[in-house]
């Protein structure tokens, strides 16, 4: 059996890009332990629209 843990899968969204003014998103998939990081995360993620990296926020 499998267990269960800390682990939780988080979506990660593009900061800059919403003040671009330019349609869609750019949104990534990651995994986090709540355990070891309580707070939001944020990571420097490549934004394929804006076709540069840039700080991807955790949402919800």
């Amino acid at each position: 059996m499998a267990k269960k843990g800390n682990r939780v899968q988080v979506i990660l969204e593009c900061t800059e890009h919403k003040s671009s003014g330019m349609p869609g998103t750019s949104r990534y998939i990651s995994t986090k332990n709540k355990k070891n990081t309580p707070d939001r995360l944020e990571l420097k993620k490549y934004n394929p629209i804006l076709k540069k990296m840039t700080i991807h926020k955790e949402i919800k």
